[in-house]
């Protein structure tokens, strides 16, 4: 066998040999990208002080990669396929830690955000290329259990990235955090050469570049107005943003009807499979990425957690999405899509729900159960909503397919942190004036109001003050904690009745197991078996699991 993978996988006439080492490739490309979102909720502090960022400034930090991430994949991914999945996958890297490299050594705001937005701009072409690969290189018979896995490696960088910035924040600046990114990158780029085979569509026409170039409009304009509306006001910007992203979305519909090649095929919104795998990962991410952004905040703000030991206390998160994977696993394939899909959904539901509880006298021992329904929901649900999505579309569209799974992954949760964010913002403000207003001076107070870690700047300022003292900064920090645990038990309502009513829709729109599943026989070949899905979609999940048995 060559040193280096250089066997195109539509070559192949039988499984590629080397598969599960190419998956640890495509896993460690999805984690980095992932964690770099997660990574920052506890690095945010020490940027705050040291970059002396406004609570604009630090959401554009977080979100200025969350813009190009979430409204870029659909196109890469077609590109990709377009041209070779592979050399998308290293690419990708390589723009990734590029912006890595350069958001670990500024020291300005202006610049530590072009640099997450180059990050941004990288991730977007890895993770389509990552599920693309995948189902490219895995036989029909595996690939349930290959998506199964790549989809729990996405549940484990939402605690591992807590964990691992944690630990280099102990004694690194927060710059560090950028920069652990660029060898696990040069390491994903080696092992995509020398065990990643390279792959293409064989029969995909031209790229609709005009529907990829509305589809980038549409979804950065919902994402931008997502974000600076709820928080910052519904200004001249973010009316005009939602104005552009509803006109971009129905002149994207329009021109994909008449495309006789288009980027995303809007009919299948029509197949119930398709439609409901996609708004149960919208829905799933919006509740669970919104819950976690502010659980954080209280064990780090509240409780006075070290960002390490905010990421420890992050783990059983972590290992209840390897439990819930290994459960979907054997469950899928005998119950069905809509069954699993649908108790994940419930779970993950109930998990926002009991953050309701939480008050200012709450202890981590509060948010352990609703951490742990969360990350079984996430290990449960994911993979075979997955594997539905990328199964409706045929080889030459597996990019697309990717993209499309991983954009309602990222709208979801950037819509989750904004949303969820701007009430929990609304409620904390609300209910620091009503316990102290009148008793702070206006400048002071307008701080204390913007963020809990503002209202604990404040409360250190006041200690320090003749007219203040021990006892009135104990007050206004017991203020501060019990304001911000009223606007998560507040804010958590909330999103437990979005994703509750999420839940009823996702499971009134996937049909039952009769309607979706078929018989599945092993396939011969992989080039057969590739040659089938040239004709016909992708069996679901459960005819995987009915080719395994």
């Amino acid at each position: 066998m060559p040193l280096l993978a250089d066997t195109p996988a539509e070559k192949m006439t039988a499984p590629y040999p080397r598969r599960w080492w190419a998956l640890l490739v495509l896993c460690l490309s999805l984690l980095i990208v992932v964690m770099a979102n997660t990574s920052l909720i506890v690095a945010a502090p020490d940027m705050t002080k040291d970059l002396g960022l406004t609570s604009s400034d630090l959401q554009w930090v977080v979100d200025g990669y969350t813009v190009p991430y979430a409204a870029l994949m659909l196109v890469l991914g077609a590109i990709g396929d377009k041209y070779s999945r592979r050399g998308a996958l290293i690419l990708g890297l390589l723009i990734f830690a590029g912006g890595s490299v350069m958001g670990g050594m500024v020291d300005e705001t202006t610049l530590v955000i072009t640099a997450r937005a180059i990050m941004g701009i990288g991730a977007a072409v890895v993770m389509p290329a990552t599920l693309s690969l995948l189902v490219a290189i895995f036989p029909r018979a595996e690939r349930a259990k290959a998506i199964t896995a790549w989809s729990a490696t996405s549940g484990l960088a939402i605690a591992a990235g807590p964990l691992a910035a944690g630990w280099l924040l102990e004694d690194h600046a927060w710059g560090s955090t950028f920069l652990i990114n660029v060898p696990i990158a040069v390491l994903g780029v080696v092992g995509a050469l020398l065990l990643v085979p390279p792959s293409k569509a064989e029969r995909m026409g031209a790229i609709d570049y005009v529907g990829g170039l509305l589809s980038i409009v549409s979804i950065g304009s919902l994402v931008y107005a997502a974000i600076e509306g709820p928080h910052f006001g519904w200004g001249a910007g973010p009316i005009a943003a939602a104005v552009v992203a509803g006109v971009g979305l129905l002149a994207f519909v329009a021109w994909e009807l008449r495309h006789p090649n288009p980027m995303l095929d809007v009919r299948k919104f029509r197949e119930r499979p398709f439609s409901g795998s996609m708004l149960a990962v919208l829905f799933f991410f919006f509740g669970t990425f919104g819950s976690i952004y502010y659980s954080t905040q209280f064990l780090q703000f509240v409780l006075d957690y070290s960002a390490l030991e905010t990421g420890v206390r992050l783990l059983p998160l972590a290992g209840a999405v390897f439990a819930g994977a290994a459960v979907t696993g054997r469950l899928a394939p005998k119950l069905g899509v809509k069954l699993v899909v649908g108790t994940g959904m419930a779970l993950g539901t109930v998990g926002v729900l009991l953050l309701t509880r939480i008050e200012s006298g709450s202890t981590y021992t509060d948010f352990l159960a609703p951490l742990l329904l969360l990350g079984f929901a996430i290990g449960l649900s994911l993979s075979p909503a997955t594997d539905t999505i990328m199964g409706s579309f045929p080889e030459s569209e597996l990019g697309v397919g990717g993209g499309a799974n991983d954009t309602a992954l990222e709208l979801g949760g950037a819509l989750g942190i904004a949303v969820l964010g701007s009430l929990l913002a609304t409620s904390y403000k609300d209910k620091l004036t009503d316990l102290v207003g009148g008793h702070l001076p206006a400048t002071a107070m307008d701080t204390a109001q913007d963020s809990v870690g503002g209202g604990l700047a404040v409360a250190e300022q006041v200690a320090k003050t003749p007219d203040g003292g021990a006892r009135q900064a104990q007050a206004l920090i017991d203020a501060v904690h019990e304001s911000f645990a009223h606007a998560i038990a507040q804010t958590s309502l909330v999103g437990a009745v979005i994703m509750a009513a999420g839940t009823m829709i996702v499971i009134a729109v996937l049909p039952g197991r009769k309607a979706t599943g078929k018989p599945g026989d092993d396939e011969p070949t992989a080039e057969a078996g590739r040659a089938e899905e040239s004709v016909e979609p992708v069996e679901s999940v459960e005819s995987a699991g009915s080719a395994q048995r």
